[in-house]
Formats: C-alpha cells, sequence, structure tokens
C-alpha cells in the first residue's frame, strides 16, 4: 500500500515542479526574445536594403539626366561667365548681351528685346518662350564644368538654387522655359532624352530621395 505523502514531502514536491516549471517558462521566454530580436535585425536589413536600392535608382535617374543638362540648350544659359551663349557651338551672345541684375538682361538690352514668349519663324531667328533670362547673379545655376555628383548637389543646394525645394526644382523642370529645349526653333539641335523620358526621371530621381550620383561615378561635360 502507498503511504499518504507527509505535508513536507508534498511542499518539496510542489516547489520542485514550479521551479522546473519556472526554468522552463524562462527558457522559452529567452527563445522568444531571441527570435523576436532575429526578425527585427532581419526586417531592419531588408529595410536598409530598399532603402540602399532607392538611393542607388535615385542616382542612376539623376546620371540619366546629364547628357541633357550638358547639352547647349540647357548649357547656353548655365555656363561660366556673366552673359548668355548662342548656338550649337554655345558661342556668346552678340550684341554685348549681359545678365544684369535681374537675369532679363543690362541697361537697355533687355532680353525681351528679341525674345518673345514663343519662337519666332525662320532659320536661326530668336528663340522665345515665357520668362525668357537667364538666372540671377545672385544664384546664377553654372554647371559649367561640373560632373554629375557636382551638379546634383548644387540642384539641391538652397543657398544657390534660388531657394527652391526638390519639389520646387520639380515643378521647375516641368515650365515652358526648360521644356522649350525640345522645341528650340529652326537651326537649333533639341535635347537628346525624349520629353517624357526626361520629367519621368525628374520625378523619380526626387520620389525615390534625390540622391546623387558617387563622386567617383558623376559624369564629366562633354568638351566644347
Amino acid at each position: 500500500m502507498f503511504r499518504p505523502l507527509s505535508r513536507i514531502h508534498r511542499e518539496r514536491i510542489t516547489r520542485r515542479q514550479f521551479s522546473t516549471l519556472v526554468t522552463a517558462a524562462a527558457v522559452m521566454f529567452g527563445l522568444a526574445c531571441c527570435l523576436l530580436l532575429q526578425v527585427a535585425a532581419q526586417g531592419h536589413e531588408e529595410q536598409n536594403e530598399d532603402h540602399k536600392n532607392e538611393r542607388d535608382d535615385a542616382a542612376a535617374a539623376f546620371e540619366a539626366l546629364i547628357p541633357v543638362l550638358h547639352h547647349p540648350r540647357c548649357m547656353n544659359c548655365h555656363s561660366t561667365g556673366d552673359f548668355p551663349r548662342q548656338g550649337d557651338d554655345s558661342h556668346p551672345h552678340t550684341m554685348q548681351v549681359r545678365r544684369g541684375p535681374d537675369g532679363d538682361g543690362a541697361l537697355a538690352v533687355k532680353c525681351s528685346t528679341c525674345h518673345q514668349d514663343h519662337n519666332l519663324d525662320g532659320l536661326h531667328v530668336p528663340p522665345g518662350a515665357p520668362d525668357w533670362r537667364l538666372p540671377s547673379p545672385a544664384t546664377p545655376m553654372i554647371w559649367e564644368g561640373l560632373n554629375g555628383h557636382q551638379l546634383c548637389e548644387l540642384f539641391k543646394d538652397p543657398n544657390q538654387n534660388g531657394n527652391r525645394s526638390v519639389g520646387q526644382i520639380v515643378e521647375h523642370m516641368s515650365t515652358p522655359l526648360v521644356l522649350w529645349a525640345w522645341n528650340p526653333g529652326d537651326g537649333r539641335t533639341p535635347v537628346p532624352m525624349p520629353q517624357a523620358q526626361f520629367l519621368a526621371k525628374v520625378k523619380e530621381w526626387a520620389a525615390k530621395g534625390a540622391a546623387c550620383p558617387a563622386e567617383e561615378n558623376g559624369s564629366q561635360p562633354n568638351e566644347k
């Protein structure tokens, strides 16, 4: 026959069982914490990888814009010097035109004297678009000689871009003055990239964080 367990013996068994349960619970809790940390770390790594991919995509999108930005249709207003340039060879503007205090010419030689808000008909006649002018002397946005990285940083610098945000840069790229480069008038070569592709790349660059090409990979402008 079984003898009844003494109260002390029962208490010892109960304490031992309780200790075993506590140990098991602690082990399970530790395993759960490890699993949660592993899942969190994996999620963080995936997030970092997604962020890196977006940065790479943004930088690649800007890289695709560089042939347009270094084309004479853009460079003639963004070259070194205090004057605009003309033609596919980017020679200095005739009639000694100068930037002026607001970018629209100096003294009586104003841009609007010859340039209207649209192209005139005829070969090599004055082109035109709304608000035809150079950037102001306060923020001349000269990018001749800059590589892709430097040009991208210039675009994003509010102290040099007219205090524009990235979103406002996208808006500026869609203005009639910029889009004129695809319809420059008879005798002038339009930019090499389709307009829709250009605008898509600008928006992709901005939407994915406006990252810049790496310094060592920045494209150099073509020599004139």
